[in-house]
């Protein structure tokens, strides 16, 4: 891992923290637009994961989900708030781990704002279905992969990497940190 490191000519890490942080979750969110959220259950389950849509990224960094209020996604949460969440926007770029604190609420107005036609697939009686709940994930911390110019940049780099013998792959990648207090390590 060092010796790419090692080889590579341009500085490509840089850690993130408040809303340099935020920024760059919303730039990879809003790409992929759905994830993997983990949660941790207590009947000796390592981990529950499942993919959800991510409705919003607001400005402090908090991701909005809608959810049925029978789900299982939810019965964890109300056991284990901490969460893990998982995104890949492209095949070689935009990639985030996030971990963060989960809070469940039936607040109308935030249904409301994240709602959209599509979503009575899952909701079948519509915004005012009973069992629609929101999802709020509150960030802590969490890693991410980028390119520095966009996937046509790090492909030309790569192409010519490859033809010199250089590794030029246009990689950036770092820690970021939002919040104080939720950067609970997993086993």
């Amino acid at each position: 891992m060092d010796s790419i490191n090692r080889n590579q000519p341009e500085k490509n890490r840089e850690h993130l923290q408040g809303q340099a942080a935020v920024e760059k979750i919303k730039e990879i969110v809003n790409r992929a637009e759905n994830c993997f959220f983990c949660t941790y259950v207590t009947d000796g389950a390592s981990s529950a994961a499942r993919p959800m849509n991510v409705r919003q990224v607001d400005d402090r960094g908090n991701l909005w989900f809608l959810s049925p209020s029978d789900s299982h996604t939810n019965e964890q949460v109300r056991h284990d708030p901490d969460v893990d969440l998982y995104f890949q926007a492209s095949k070689h770029s935009d990639f985030l781990h996030l971990h963060g604190h989960a809070t469940l609420s039936t607040d109308r107005a935030k249904i409301k704002e994240l709602w959209e036609p599509l979503l009575k697939t899952w909701f079948t009686e519509g915004i005012d279905d009973p069992r629609i709940t929101v999802i709020k994930v509150t960030p802590g911390d969490g890693y991410y992969w980028d390119t520095k110019h966009g996937s046509a940049v790090a492909g030309i780099k790569m192409m010519v990497g490859a033809m010199v013998g250089k590794t030029l792959d246009d990689s950036i990648e770092g820690r970021v940190e939002v919040g104080a207090g939720i950067n609970r390590p997993r086993p």
